[in-house]
């Protein structure tokens, strides 16, 4: 429905101004102004039905910062493919050559002038200390990816209509509790593949770590609304319903994926792992886990913030959020930004090594 408001002036009508009488009234009296409106529905048979919403796009001034948004990722993108080019090509790819030759039996004379990154190239595959909780957080990881691309696909496509409230969020929390195979193959092969025996406790951990610290977040939040007398208060019975859904589809869905995960092979390294651990000399600043992180999220973030700004706002001012094509295509820009971060920052990592 579009809506033209006009006053009485504008539509040609000729009405005397409101006169409202300059006395001063009693506590008992009261005026009366009236107030009158008319309305006018007109039919338009050329708005199809899949494009009912794209007046809120053109008419809205928030395309062009959109545009702005998605060009502001792209050079970000491109910054970044450009490195990743440089070293890819220039760099690892002659290495790893030389370092399976020499692994088949070559000289090892070259290797004693090597610098940086090379020298710990029979390291950088060695099973992490921690291996079980970053085997389920890559499961837990994937689980999440596959949601928001498919809900987004949906959502383009056009089966998540912005009339119908809460089928976004009904879509993504289906879709989740239906990728637990997805989850618990990637956190058990990955795990075997780290040399891992406590096959047990991995795939508890995947079906229950990540969706029960958001449960418990959520739970906190609602007991809160609960004891506020809140109209935004989630009832017991829906609480029981995501109970049901979490360990009555997830889990055990979760467990066969597990299943399928542990009979695969192993993952096949490109090098070989020595068996004496290499001693990592003194970190710099910047090579830190916190300044790691820190500057590892600075460039996603810029990313996305434009398209978070407006996801915020359709949340708590209560507004329709209806770009689904730019969310789209923003997403992928983000999954390209964050593999090629991660690549950049594991290669200054290991050089600095």
């Amino acid at each position: 429905v579009k809506v033209y408001p006009r006053s009485s002036t504008q539509c040609g009508k000729s009405t005397s101004m409101l006169q409202i009488s300059g006395k001063q009234l009693g506590s008992n009296e009261k005026i009366q102004i009236p107030y009158t409106y008319s309305v006018t529905f007109v039919e338009n048979n050329t708005t199809k039905w899949g494009s009912r919403w794209d007046h809120l796009l053109e008419s809205g001034p928030d395309s062009n910062i959109q545009w702005f948004s998605i060009l502001n990722s792209l050079v970000i993108v491109l910054f970044l493919s450009g490195m990743v080019a440089m070293i890819m090509l220039k760099t690892l790819h002659k290495d790893i050559a030389r370092y399976n030759q020499l692994d088949a039996g070559g000289s090892s004379d070259d290797a004693q002038e090597e610098f940086g990154w090379k020298l710990v190239h029979g390291d950088v595959f060695r099973p992490p200390r921690k291996g079980m909780l970053l085997a389920v957080w890559v499961g837990s990881g994937v689980q999440v990816f596959l949601m928001t691309l498919i809900t987004l696909v949906f959502a383009c496509l056009g089966f998540l209509s912005p009339a119908n409230r809460g089928s976004l969020m009904t879509c993504a929390l289906v879709l989740y509790v239906c990728l637990g195979t997805p989850a618990g193959y990637v956190s058990a092969r990955l795990y075997k593949s780290f040399g891992g025996e406590k096959w047990k406790s991995n795939v508890l951990l995947t079906a229950m770590l990540c969706p029960g610290i958001v449960f418990g977040v959520f739970f906190i939040l609602n007991l809160v609304f609960w004891v506020m007398d809140s109209s935004a208060a989630v009832p017991f019975t829906t609480l029981l319903a995501l109970l049901s859904l979490w360990f009555g589809i997830s889990v055990p869905l979760t467990f066969v994926g597990a299943y399928f995960g542990f009979r695969r092979r192993s993952l096949e390294y490109p090098v070989r792992t020595n068996q004496i651990p290499r001693q990592i000399p003194e970190q710099s600043a910047y090579t830190r886990p916190v300044p790691g992180i820190v500057m590892g999220g600075i460039l996603p973030f810029g990313c996305i913030f434009i398209q978070l700004y407006f996801i915020l706002t359709s949340l708590w001012s209560s507004q329709l959020f209806y770009m689904f094509g730019f969310l789209f295509l923003v997403f992928i820009i983000l999954v390209i930004t964050c593999s090629e971060t991660a690549i950049l920052l594991c290669y200054f990592h290991l050089c600095a090594e």
